[in-house]
């Protein structure tokens, strides 16, 4: 019984790990783009604390403004942009543009 229980919960503990594992992994090329596409004027941290980001008054990306948007509609900027912001579609994919807001969601406001 002792056995049993040891090998559910090593079996948990595995499946666990792998599913943080291919989380981070899934992270890891939308933050990459971010990087390279967004963060020029967003910058690293999604503040909009760069030179070009407070020029054009970008709002923060983890601010409840931006944050409550739905998916659809930060695509949506993401793709044809929005007021000084280019478009990216010709530059990413559908997937990328997806993964980016999923990025985006897991801003979190600095305290």
């Amino acid at each position: 019984m002792a056995r049993n229980k040891f090998f559910a919960l090593g079996s948990f503990l595995i499946a666990a790990t792998a599913l943080g594992a291919a989380e981070a992994r899934g992270a890891e090329p939308a933050a990459a783009t971010f990087q390279s596409s967004c963060a020029l004027c967003h910058g690293a941290d999604g503040s909009g604390q760069t030179p070009a980001g407070q020029s054009m008054q970008i709002p923060a990306l983890d601010s409840a403004p931006v944050q409550s948007q739905t998916d659809a509609e930060l695509a949506d900027v993401i793709a044809n942009g929005k007021n000084n912001m280019p478009p990216f579609k010709g530059s990413l994919n559908s997937d990328q543009i997806r993964e980016l807001v999923a990025y985006l969601r897991q801003l979190k406001p600095k305290m």
